[in-house]
């Protein structure tokens, strides 16, 4: 019977407890068959990285690789797991629930164990010790231990070449992790370079309508924004958007992420009508996805409201703040800050309506006075509680 190695996230998604190791470990060996850059069926889920699926393991080692680690030969010319290869499953299960609980220390003693026990079980250059270096690494660049991480990355990389190729797409998940290491420590010229050939990788391999490939095509797309680049970076994070919608994907979060970051393109570039635009589907989407019972929606809103603003529509930016306000009077405390934002911003609004008209009424400007009082009311009601 054959398995077939399989990407997970970035931190190795295992269930494996300390009692299921042992039982795994007596149990009848499974071969894992290793595919090749060519196999089809190493093919990566659209979230995948280069972790590794444990099942109860056995590796086809050569005579003299088996006699150095230690394990035994079967029947099948298989590989039986050894103790080392159970302690590189427990510890990595164990680390990868302390990593998301926060315990980053804890974590990082059981990661740096998982990565010694994949050495001496596997073998100092065999996938799981990529898989190893990769989740390590991972966790480094959240403490920000950017000199920790690099090697490491560069390690798994190393290896996965090694083992599958340069170009299988596993090789593509791994510049694509170190791609965003190094957009996090601002080397945008490194970063673009591991972008740009995992996007190549991914689109040779998964296509061009695949959600892995239009990942790095935003990523890809970030860089060039900070680079100065920013109309073939609007491109290519249009592309990205374009691939999750075709894809049935319009309402996720990844979309939603990106439709925002390209309003803030827009914005920044002095596009507002393409960033109402934009906008508009954020709100729209989430109106029907979520309804105005959200503050997620109320948030899009409020957005869209400044944005209105700041194109000259104060009619329909006022509508909106009032509906957002009248909203939030429902779903939060009568003193919380949001409400105190709201009122400003509303406040803002009738004070540039006044501005615009001919009206000598002091109506207007007393209305924004008391929105300005409230606002100052709530925000000092803030204070006295913090």
């Amino acid at each position: 019977m054959k398995r077939v190695f399989r990407a997970v996230g970035r931190i190795v998604n295992l269930s494996t407890t300390t009692a299921a190791a042992a039982a795994a470990a007596r149990r009848p060996p499974v071969v894992i068959h290793i595919p090749t850059g060519n196999d089809s069926a190493s093919l990566l889920p659209a979230s995948a990285f280069i972790g590794l699926l444990s099942l109860p393991v056995a590796v086809v080692l050569a005579d003299d690789e088996q006699q150095q680690q230690g394990l035994t030969k079967i029947e099948d010319g298989s590989v039986v797991s050894n103790i080392h290869t159970c302690k590189w499953r427990v510890f990595t299960d164990n680390a990868r629930d302390l990593f998301f609980q926060g315990k980053l220390d804890d974590a990082e003693r059981l990661f740096v164990g998982a990565l010694q026990q994949a050495k001496q079980g596997f073998g100092q250059r065999d996938p799981h010790v990529a898989s190893a270096c990769n989740n390590l690494a991972e966790l480094y660049r959240v403490k920000k231990a950017f000199d920790k991480a690099e090697p490491l990355y560069l390690e798994a990389i190393s290896i996965l070449k090694e083992s599958y190729g340069h170009e299988d797409i596993r090789v593509g998940a791994a510049l694509h992790n170190l791609g965003q290491f190094y957009l996090v420590e601002k080397k945008l010229d490194a970063a673009y370079a591991c972008y740009e050939r995992a996007l190549k990788i991914k689109r040779r391999i998964l296509g061009e309508n695949h959600a892995d490939y239009a990942e790095t095509m935003y990523h890809l797309g970030k860089v060039l924004y900070l680079q100065g680049n920013g109309k073939d970076a609007e491109s290519l994070i249009k592309d990205s958007i374009r691939i999750l919608e075709d894809g049935e994907q319009g309402e996720s979060f990844l979309c939603m992420r990106r439709l925002r970051y390209l309003v803030q393109i827009y914005i920044s570039s002095n596009k507002v009508t393409d960033a109402v635009i934009i906008q508009r589907k954020i709100l729209h989407r989430l109106e029907v996805s979520k309804g105005w019972d959200s503050l997620e929606t109320l948030i899009a809103a409020e957005s869209l409201a400044l944005i209105l603003q700041s194109a000259g529509s104060l009619i329909e930016a006022k509508e909106l703040l009032q509906r957002c306000l009248d909203s939030r009077r429902r779903l939060l405390p009568a003193d919380h800050i949001q409400m105190a934002a709201n009122m400003l911003h509303m406040a803002r609004v009738e004070l540039l309506l006044y501005a615009q008209s001919r009206d000598s009424s002091t109506a207007v400007i007393d209305k924004a006075k008391d929105l300005i009082g409230n606002a100052i009311r709530y925000s000092h009601t803030m204070d006295f509680k913090c």
